[in-house]
């Protein structure tokens, strides 16, 4: 038997690939299928099962794709319903996969569907659960994601869950091991663990879900307080992985590098917008006016589905050359399939053309300290992040509100912004010239930058 996790940083995302006896499965698999038919092909097995704990509502799942490459049938715990050919199972239902069974257990709550799938080795022993959003480490799936929520509150589903962990996940071994869907970052839980696997018996210890720590009032309570709310473009995904979906593989061969020209005539369609996909620092230097900044070398997929809400809307991509195919893939992750091309030879094909660019100023953590006191910051982290410490002249607005908050602002004012890092600031510094700030200066490496200097100072 083997277990292999592929843990996706950008979606702080795990799926599974379980290989035993020439026969496989795959547990919540991700949009490019292409991953796992080649660990199929690589371990000369058969895919017999792609297993679903729950529909997704964080990213776009490669269920259909997988099955209609593979022919392994997708399987949804009960209460699921598909648009599509799959096995609704029942609580309890075992499916054998080589010398191992894989056990349904409806553990309800986080979604109404949401199932937790018990692996049991050739020996009859109960080996690991893959527990979807249900049960993270530390922490547990947030519980307003119902498929309908006026049949189901977020309080009624917060009861659930606390039921179907006692019920179904406590009462297993403290050996097992737990397998979530999601690490440390994800938007389905509020305080996950940085580890991606741990023992059932450590969870009991630690998790306030497994300790008895709280009675269920109380973990409804836990659960729904100071709940923030979800991302727009969550039920969108949960509708495509009801629903179905393009092929990755047709996306990606639909690309199209574009003519200037071409770029621009696409950017007078309706309901279209210019993404920026470079570093921070190469968008500062230098951009096409209005468009968004989101860097793939971040928390790309979130913050556009964050950023840009709407699946539907048109893209039009800046992109690093060879990587066109990297921004389409993660873009398709969150259910973004609508990109109509990329600009052939980057920002320097623009500028060749005599096309204007704008830039974002910029000012190092040393030399903001010698001002700091003088002119006020927007601090775009989240307030668990502020809650810790912040700069005493700061406005605080989390990245995901700003643009629903941006009347706060006085655009007459030099905007002093940072994150933690970078990466979130010039995202914000996008937004707001988009909205006609002008006056925006980044403040170069964010908070890690300022406390640095002010350490050494």
């Amino acid at each position: 038997m083997k277990i292999e996790q592929i843990y996706t940083g950008c979606l702080f995302q795990a799926s599974y690939f379980i290989e035993s006896n020439g026969e496989s499965a795959v547990i919540d698999p991700l949009r490019e299928s292409n991953v796992y038919l080649n660990k199929v092909k690589k371990t000369k097995s058969k895919l017999k099962y792609i297993f679903e704990t729950h529909f997704h509502a964080d990213f776009v799942s490669g269920h259909i794709t997988l099955s209609k490459f593979s022919g392994a049938p997708i399987v949804f715990g009960p209460k699921a319903k598909t648009n599509f050919q799959s096995i609704i199972a029942e609580d309890l239902q075992e499916f054998k996969v080589g010398d191992i069974t894989i056990k349904v257990l409806h553990t309800p709550g986080h979604t109404i569907e949401s199932t937790t799938y018990l692996l049991i080795d050739k020996k009859g022993r109960n080996h690991c659960i893959f527990t979807g959003d249900t049960l993270f480490l530390g922490d547990v799936g947030r519980p307003d994601l119902a498929q309908n929520n006026s049949d189901y509150t977020p309080e009624m589903q917060a009861g659930m869950l606390f039921d179907s962990i006692q019920a179904k996940i406590s009462v297993l071994p403290d050996d097992v091991i737990v397998y979530p869907a999601h690490g440390a970052g994800s938007a389905c839980g509020k305080n996950m663990m940085k580890e991606t696997f741990d023992s059932l018996g450590n969870q009991k210890k630690i998790n306030y879900a497994l300790n008895g720590s709280c009675t269920r009032d109380d973990f409804i309570k836990i659960l729904t307080t100071d709940l923030l709310e979800a991302p727009s473009y969550f039920p969108q995904n949960v509708m495509m992985n009801k629903n179905g979906y393009e092929d990755l593989d047709n996306l990606l061969e639909s690309k199209k590098a574009l003519t200037v020209d071409e770029f621009m005539s696409f950017m007078n369609l309706n309901n279209t917008i210019v993404l920026d996909t470079r570093s921070s620092a190469d968008f500062s230097n230098g951009h096409i006016p209005n468009s968004y900044f989101i860097g793939l070398n971040g928390s790309f997929a979130p913050w556009v589905g964050e950023i840009l809400k709407d699946t539907k809307i048109n893209i039009l991509l800046i992109v690093d050359q060879d990587k066109e195919i990297e921004a389409i893939t993660r873009l398709s992750r969150v259910g973004f399939d609508n990109c109509l091309g990329y600009l052939d030879g980057g920002l320097s094909s623009w500028k060749k053309s005599g096309n204007k660019i704008e830039t974002i100023n910029n000012i190092s953590p040393l030399d903001f300290i010698d001002i700091k006191d003088e002119v006020y910051t927007l601090d775009v982290r989240k307030k668990s992040e502020t809650s810790l410490s912040s700069l005493k002249n700061s406005i605080k607005i989390p990245l995901s509100n700003l643009e629903s908050k941006i009347d706060y602002l006085d655009n007459n004012d030099s905007i002093y912004i940072h994150c933690a890092g970078g990466y979130r600031s010039m995202i914000a510094a996008s937004l707001l010239k988009r909205n006609g700030f002008n006056r925006i200066i980044d403040i170069n490496r964010g908070f890690s930058g300022i406390q640095k200097c002010l350490i050494n100072s």
